[in-house]
């Protein structure tokens, strides 16, 4: 299954080719330096290429995506289950069916409307009890009942979820066999 071209995906891999100290960076496992350099020299170009929620929305899905793999961390990134899309599921759905106190899924609403960002939440809680378990992605700070996590170039939270969600995998019994401890 090939995904189609994004210029947004486009432009953060091409910038992640390139950079001569992203490499450097995740063999010393500083996920939240190398998402820091990103924001501050690809966020501007970024956000012009897209509605700005949209535009963070793919950036903060490619970068998730990339930065997961190269930390080890067990996850599936748009996965449709019972009838909804989940955005990105840690470790799997399958664990998400056996024990969801075992899951975490990140939600990347691509809108900083509050109802919207609410009702996705509702809609995951029913695939999801645990509330403590479903985090959020935001363009801007917005009050949820739910963790939430802001990609922007000022008040950027957003560089210390690879770490957070490291903690909440190795506080499971899923990793037993993980080789990188973050």
């Amino acid at each position: 299954m090939s995904e189609e071209s994004n210029p947004i995906k486009d432009y953060l891999f091409d910038y992640i080719d390139k950079s001569k100290t992203i490499p450097k960076l995740i063999a010393e496992q500083k996920f939240d330096v190398i998402i820091d350099e990103i924001i501050q020299n690809c966020y501007d170009d970024i956000i012009v290429m897209d509605e700005k929620e949209e535009a963070i929305g793919i950036l903060a899905t490619g970068l998730l995506h990339y930065l997961l793999t190269n930390a080890l961390l067990n996850s599936q990134r748009k996965v449709e289950y019972q009838g909804l899309e989940l955005d990105i599921v840690i470790p799997d759905v399958r664990t998400l069916e056996k024990d969801s106190k075992m899951t975490l899924l990140i939600l990347i609403p691509k809108s900083s409307d509050k109802q919207i960002i609410d009702q996705k939440i509702s809609q995951l809680k029913s695939v999801q009890p645990t509330i403590e378990n479903i985090w959020v992605v935001l363009s801007k700070d917005v009050n949820t009942n739910c963790k939430s996590f802001v990609l922007s170039k000022e008040n950027n939270s957003f560089s210390k979820i690879i770490f957070e969600i490291s903690q909440f995998s190795n506080v499971g019994k899923s990793n037993k066999f993980k080789i990188l401890r973050i």
